[in-house]
């Protein structure tokens, strides 16, 4: 076998062995962060979420399923927390995906809204006339990008107390569903990023106006 072969094998075992290394601590890690919160943790892919949900992360690339589990409830709110997995292109232009993402379930009744950090193409984009939802806040408009349909639900959820919250936190993609909320961005979460999520997640639904409340029930 040619030397320049054998190194290949070699340097190959030895990054499939660091990967399955780093891979069983993260487990462990995330094992012990979710029994301290009192979640269920199922190691296991599953592949029903992109299904199951309709959030456009989920939908991305083939071969997509959720992975290292966490299920429970965390302040009277049923929530997951999840690693998730998806594949772009195929052969030799296959590339895999993965971040980490939390699903909080509100009590009541929400609408389609998206909010995360604006980058340089909103900015191109808003140039040539295709613009988001911008607040009194000239602060909160340049630091996040808010899609929604329904102009009324983004300014009931987005008012001054939730704008000053979510400026004070890390950046984070948030987007809301029928009864929903899912939390991510990319890259995978150590267990303090899911605690992190966690609390821009609450803190949103928390602030949710009276008025939204009593209006839904």
């Amino acid at each position: 076998m040619p030397m320049e072969t054998l190194l290949f094998i070699l340097l190959a075992a030895v990054a499939i062995g660091v990967a399955i290394y780093f891979s069983r601590l993260r487990r462990k890690k995330l094992t012990a962060w979710a029994a301290s919160r009192g979640l269920t943790f199922v190691a296991a892919h599953d592949r029903s979420f992109d299904d199951r949900f309709p959030f456009r992360c989920l939908k991305q690339g083939h071969s997509r399923s959720a992975y290292n589990v966490m299920t429970g409830r965390i302040s009277e709110r049923d929530i997951l927390a999840f690693d998730y997995r998806y594949v772009t292109g195929h052969g030799k232009n296959r590339s895999t995906h993965t971040f980490s993402a939390v699903i909080l379930v509100s009590s009541i009744p929400l609408k389609p809204l998206r909010i995360r950090a604006e980058n340089v193409f909103d900015r191109v984009a808003e140039f040539f006339g295709a613009d988001d939802i911008d607040f009194e806040s000239s602060e909160f408009s340049r630091a996040f990008h808010v899609k929604g349909s329904d102009k009324k639900w983004a300014f009931d959820v987005l008012h001054q107390r939730t704008i000053e919250f979510l400026l004070s936190k890390p950046r984070f993609s948030i987007e809301m569903s029928d009864r929903e909320m899912i939390v991510w961005r990319g890259g995978t979460f150590s267990p303090e990023r899911f605690d992190e999520a966690l609390g821009v997640g609450s803190g949103v639904l928390d602030r949710l106006p009276g008025y939204v409340v009593r209006d839904s029930q």
